[in-house]
């Protein structure tokens, strides 16, 4: 066994004669009398503490140790006695991701995971626990919100793993399950919604809502899309950057996941491009790239705020986007100026990125290029957000296997 065990209860003296007596101590009758103790991988003395009466369980429990050894699945019980909160902050300290990212997924833990698990020590975790916060994170968001951050939860607990704190994550066995997906379906704006509002927009804000519907992309983008980005010529808008808030300071950066693409220019939004810049011509703005502290660049933007400065998504959203869906009759109109506009998380700019890929499928594109145009990771993320607006092939199939027979019965046996 490794280790042994103290009776602080009792000492062993040797007598004058060289015959050995156990005799009781000064801690007789008080306290805890079992002191089980080894030498850990570090080599240094770890014990742990057991009262009278118990010695068979602090046997057991140097047993344990034993085979947690022998295993290579052995955790330093100090090193499972830190909290789960301390141990993410610590984490996320030294955690290499995009600084965009990075402020989000600390935002997501302390808001969603540290009120409800942050005060329990790692080596206390069992899958119950787990179970027990994913039925509250259920409860108070929405399920594509909730599984990002799960996955940032669970990443927390694999780190933790790795770095000795815990032999194995609770997140891995089978009843631990992330948060089930909404069952709500993407409904995409008919083409009269999409033209109401881009009519009720701000004249310098309105070829916005073209780029959206007619190119796909998200707010952040269309924020960031400079004059090198449009080329009239070859009917192409190339889409490299975004402008996007990093520690609350605007910079420019790659767009989502560093998806740099390339999308068709449709003739109407070029004209109203082209009209828009005759209007407000673009202007030069030197903002850091990726980063607060990242190198400057500057860049001629398309659309600027009527002071000249880059356009704040918060001011555009509160002042021109929601006054225009109350214009187009998509959200109510406030009671009161102090009430505000109502939420309309469904009603954002990004419905005219719904809008775009169901206007494409409708029209026979195949999801492989919906899914480049759009921006996305791969064409399987596509079709499980869109799949429902594709086109029913039944039709299609009858009328194949329709043209086969007919061909068949006029052809010479």
């Amino acid at each position: 066994m490794a280790g042994h065990i103290q009776d602080r209860w009792y000492k062993t003296e040797t007598t004058s004669d060289g015959k050995t007596s156990r005799v009781k101590t000064d801690r007789h009758g008080t306290g805890m009398r079992y002191r089980a103790r080894y030498i850990g991988p570090d080599g240094t003395e770890k014990s742990k503490s057991f009262p009278d009466r118990q010695k068979r369980l602090a046997e057991q429990w140097l047993a344990h140790i034993e085979a947690d050894m022998s295993r290579g699945q052995y955790v330093d019980p100090r090193a499972s006695r830190i909290t789960f909160q301390q141990y993410a902050e610590k984490w996320l300290r030294s955690h290499t991701v995009d600084p965009g990212t990075l402020e989000s997924m600390q935002s997501q833990i302390k808001l969603h995971a540290f009120p409800h698990i942050g005060s329990r020590p790692l080596g206390s975790f069992q899958p119950g626990h787990i179970r027990e916060w994913v039925a509250v994170l259920e409860e108070t968001v929405a399920g594509s919100y909730g599984r990002t951050i799960y996955a940032n939860v669970r990443a927390v607990f694999s780190a933790a793993v790795d770095d000795g704190h815990l032999s194995r994550n609770p997140f891995s066995v089978g009843s631990v399950r992330p948060p089930a997906l909404d069952a709500r379906r993407v409904v995409p704006w008919a083409a009269e919604r999409v033209f109401a509002v881009r009519q009720a927009m701000p004249e310098r804000y309105r070829a916005m809502v073209d780029l959206g519907a007619g190119c796909g992309m998200r707010q952040g983008e269309i924020l960031g899309v400079a004059v090198d980005a449009i080329d009239f010529d070859a009917e192409m808008l190339h889409v490299g950057q975004q402008l996007k808030l990093s520690r609350s300071k605007p910079v420019f950066a790659l767009p989502k996941g560093g998806k740099v693409r390339d999308v068709p220019l449709p003739e109407p939004v070029a004209d109203a491009l082209k009209v828009h810049m005759k209007l407000y011509p673009p202007v030069e703005i030197t903002l850091p790239w990726r980063t607060a502290d990242g190198p400057k660049v500057t860049k001629r933007l398309i659309f600027m705020a009527p002071g000249g400065n880059h356009v704040w998504r918060t001011s555009l959203n509160e002042e021109a986007w929601k006054p225009a869906l109350v214009a187009a009759g998509v959200i109510p109109a406030p009671e009161t100026k102090e009430d505000g506009y109502a939420a309309a998380r469904e009603h954002g700019m990004h419905a005219l990125r719904h809008f775009y890929a169901s206007a494409l499928l409708d029209g026979g594109e195949n999801i492989k290029a919906v899914s480049e145009y759009l921006g996305h990771s791969n064409a399987a993320l596509t079709l499980r957000i869109y799949a429902h607006l594709m086109p029913s092939s039944r039709e299609r199939t009858r009328q194949a296997i329709v043209t086969l027979y007919e061909a068949a019965q006029h052809s010479p046996r």
